[in-house]
């Protein structure tokens, strides 16, 4: 392979940085307009991807090489899929409750113990002004 063959891949740099101002510029302003807020974050989210994909395709030079990357993006793409499904039977349905079932359930379960062993509950601690001692 002669040194004639070889392509050079000639990039704008300074007018990707320009698009890349503009995008941020854009961000920010769909951020002040007040959007609702479902709106404002999947605008923001398609800005940030299309910055993601120039910096991508000319910075880290993916434009110009062959298909190759598909096949290195493949099981990456694979696990960020299979790992929230297959995690979500077990965190994804219980672990962000607006009540935490564990509190409460660990609250009777001291409880039920005080009353087996002692008779009665234990009051509650009751809080003393500062400087006073409690007790005598």
């Amino acid at each position: 392979m002669s040194h004639e063959s070889h392509e050079t891949h000639h990039v704008n740099y300074l007018g990707v940085f320009f698009v890349l101002c503009i995008c941020t510029a854009l961000s920010v302003a769909f951020d002040l307009l007040h959007f609702p807020a479902p709106v404002t974050i999947v605008l923001v989210l398609a800005v940030a991807c299309a910055k993601a994909m120039c910096v991508m395709m000319f910075f880290m030079h993916l434009k110009f090489e062959g298909n190759w990357k598909f096949v290195l993006l493949a099981p990456t793409t694979i696990l960020a899929i299979g790992l929230p499904l297959a995690l979500f039977p077990d965190i994804g349905r219980s672990y962000y409750t607006n009540v935490a079932p564990q509190v409460t359930t660990w609250k009777d379960e001291v409880e039920a113990y005080n009353k087996s062993h002692h008779g009665e509950e234990h009051p509650e601690p009751t809080e003393t002004p500062a400087g006073e001692k409690q007790g005598g």
